[in-house]
């Protein structure tokens, strides 16, 4: 008979004054806040202080057509941020999206000026979805890293821009201008559809085997092959939606200026701009942690403080400078919170 092995010593921390476990209770308070609710606790703080600062300077901020406007700035932002979750989380990212949603407002307004509003959807798709198969094979069968491959094909489409167009092309008619203009009460449909398609994405994410996949391949690419998971099929698959997230962005903004423009995506910096909201709402940069909520509530920040610096009449540089502070502080935020 074996002896029984070393009892291991249990670790107890006394309580202190009040009651509390003294540091590791203050620690324990502090890991409780997940990303998502830091960053929606700190979207209302903003929202207060953009109030306060708005009413000092004669102004309301809270109105109507204010929060109207935030969710109509905020929707095509928000729908390329989803797909940009969906990359991120699997370990990946997209540079190509700013070009793709150029691309997609021009086709899709040439194809509806032709007469067929559902052929200039369904074009759109069409090529969204070859664009990201081309980046899901580049990265995983070619072996080029997602920051260079995806740089590339954006390149390319940019080349593509630039030899066919010179300005504004096509027409949308004003039957799908609607959704880029309309609203049901004080919700306009723009939002509706960024609603919709992070509803779809989340529900993928925590409720279908993909979305188990998405996460064990941005945790670690190796151990999710070791288990089983076609790792490439993964990756190709998000880089898809990705793709597509960006083609129905590029619908909502070509309805919304009633043409395609060559310059629409890059002008709005929705490359750089979604993966800061990504970030911002607490997904790692390395993949495997996050989700869509936290990633809605980046992209609403980030639209709240463009809302305030629009009122306040603020240059664009310090623009600029604030929320990059405002990114760099959350980063640090969440890893300090990580090593704590």
């Amino acid at each position: 008979m074996n002896a029984p092995g070393p009892r291991v010593a249990e670790t107890r921390t006394s309580p202190g004054r009040n009651g509390a476990t003294g540091n590791g209770g203050a620690r324990r308070s502090w890991t409780a806040l997940n990303p998502t609710k830091v960053v929606y606790l700190a979207l209302v703080a903003v929202i207060a202080i953009g109030w306060l600062l708005v009413a000092i300077d004669g102004g309301n901020f809270l109105t109507l057509e204010t929060i109207v406007g935030i969710q109509q700035r905020s929707a095509a932002l928000g729908i390329v941020a989803v797909g940009q979750t969906l990359a991120i989380l699997a370990g990946s990212l997209d540079l190509s999206v700013a070009y793709l949603i150029s691309l997609s407002s021009l086709v899709a307004a040439e194809i509806m000026e032709a007469g067929s509003v559902p052929g200039g959807v369904a074009a759109v798709i069409g090529i969204s979805a070859l664009v990201g198969l081309v980046n899901g094979l580049v990265i995983t069968k070619l072996k080029v890293h997602a920051f260079i491959a995806t740089l590339g094909v954006a390149l390319i489409i940019k080349g593509v821009l630039d030899h066919l167009y010179d300005g504004p092309a096509g027409k949308v008619p004003e039957s799908f201008q609607h959704l880029g203009y309309d609203r049901i009460g004080p919700i306009p449909v723009s939002a509706l559809l960024w609603a919709a398609v992070a509803g779809a994405a989340w529900f993928l994410l925590s409720r279908s085997r993909y979305g188990y996949r998405v996460y064990a391949v941005g945790g670690d690419v190796e151990v999710a092959r070791l288990s089983g998971v076609r790792t490439d099929r993964v990756v190709i698959v998000t880089h898809v939606l990705c793709s597509l997230c960006a083609g129905i962005a590029g619908l909502l903004l070509a309805s919304r200026l009633g043409a395609g423009v060559p310059t629409v995506g890059t002008d709005g910096g929705y490359d750089l701009e979604s993966i800061a909201a990504v970030v911002l709402g607490g997904t790692a940069l390395a993949g495997g942690k996050g989700g869509v909520a936290g990633t809605v509530g980046g992209v609403l920040l980030l639209a709240v403080l463009d809302s305030i610096f629009n009122q306040l009449e603020v240059n664009s540089f310090f623009k600029d400078v604030v929320r990059g502070v405002v990114i760099v502080a959350a980063v640090a935020i969440y890893a300090r919170r990580r090593k704590s």
